[in-house]
């Protein structure tokens, strides 16, 4: 007899669909925005989940508990040599959710095909500047060419549309956002502007340093004309991105306004990191061990209900604009994207 679905629902009305799994705090990038120079104290090996712990959870989660979509994540995710093994494991799944990767771009160069050959249905590239000097002084290191690469690789593996995801920081970037847009449309690709969040291992957000999401879409209609495509929108449902169409091509640019026009009441999202911790939101101030209770002997039924409650205690909104708003003590690179 199958095993009994028992969806991800929290007490606001909201069912998670959407796994995203965290494969690594470790990123071979320094962003400003996310971690300082030096980096940061990385989980020691024997936390992070091994590939069948991963595959493990994931097959609970998509046979037992609904998920249809895993979104693989880190840190960065291509620095797993054994990426291209757990993406063909979760393919095999029934029923087969989406398989998506959120990756820096560096070295995708290298595994686009195989990734694709595996499984990879869809794959987001972070990119925040095409100026060489603004990457290095963003990243602290010196592979925007890499990216670049990564991307063209991305799109001649057949993926599509390749999306490239922006952060837009005042006084940073910001002027670059048409630029960004016309480099998009030449390449094919699918950019998506996201304000920034408080997420790094600083602490040192700052509103005011953030380019909203309406200023960005200003600065682009500089030099772009931007319509909204009626049919798009009614199907946008938890998507996070608000999408246009640039006037004489076929061709998207998408807005994600996660701080200024929160999506939180539509929200299909759950959050597994590489060691383990369920998160039901990625502003969470708790999480929920699934790693012991693994490695302890627990059957899956067990697995099952420790996750249907850590999602069930999901609170209606991240809060950003609540005066007792704390930031999460994990950063993004150990939570996942």
């Amino acid at each position: 007899m199958p095993a009994r679905m028992l969806p991800l629902a929290d007490r606001h009305g909201r069912v998670a669909t959407d796994l995203r799994v965290s494969l690594t705090d470790r990123c071979n990038l320094r962003c400003t925005y996310c971690m300082p120079a030096e980096g940061l104290p990385w989980l020691p090996k024997d936390e992070i989940l091994t590939n069948a712990e991963l595959m493990r959870l994931i097959r609970v989660a998509v046979e037992r508990l609904g998920i249809a979509s895993v979104r693989l994540t880190g840190g960065e995710p291509l620095l797993r040599p054994d990426l291209e093994q757990l993406v063909a494991g979760i393919a095999a799944l029934t029923p087969r959710p989406k398989i998506a990767l959120t990756t820096n771009g560096i070295g995708l160069d290298r595994r686009a095909a195989s990734l694709v050959a595996t499984g990879l249905d869809r794959v987001n590239v972070s990119l925040d500047t095409l100026r060489p000097e603004v990457f290095r002084d963003l990243t602290r290191r010196d592979r925007l060419t890499d990216v670049l690469d990564g991307v063209r690789a991305a799109k001649a593996a057949g993926l599509d549309p390749v999306k490239v995801n922006t952060v837009l920081m005042r006084g940073v970037n910001h002027t670059e956002a048409a630029d960004l847009v016309e480099w998009a449309l030449g390449e094919g690709v699918q950019l998506r502007f996201i304000e920034q969040m408080p997420l790094d291992a600083q602490h040192g957000w700052d509103r005011g340093e953030m380019v909203t999401a309406a200023e960005a879409m200003a600065l682009v209609a500089d030099r772009f004309e931007l319509i909204e495509d009626p049919e798009v929108a009614a199907a946008r449902g938890s998507a996070p991105a608000e999408l246009f169409r640039v006037v004489g091509t076929p061709q998207q640019v998408g807005f994600i306004a996660a701080v200024t026009r929160p999506f939180c009441g539509d929200c299909d999202r759950v959050r597994l990191t590489a060691d383990g911790q369920i998160r039901n939101c990625l502003f969470a101030r708790t999480e929920s061990d699934l790693r012991a209770p693994l490695r302890a002997g627990a059957d899956d039924d067990e697995i099952a209900q420790r996750w249907v409650r850590a999602v069930a205690g999901k609170l209606p909104g991240h809060g950003i604009d609540d005066p007792s708003f704390l930031q999460p003590d994990r950063p993004m690179s150990a939570i996942g994207g």
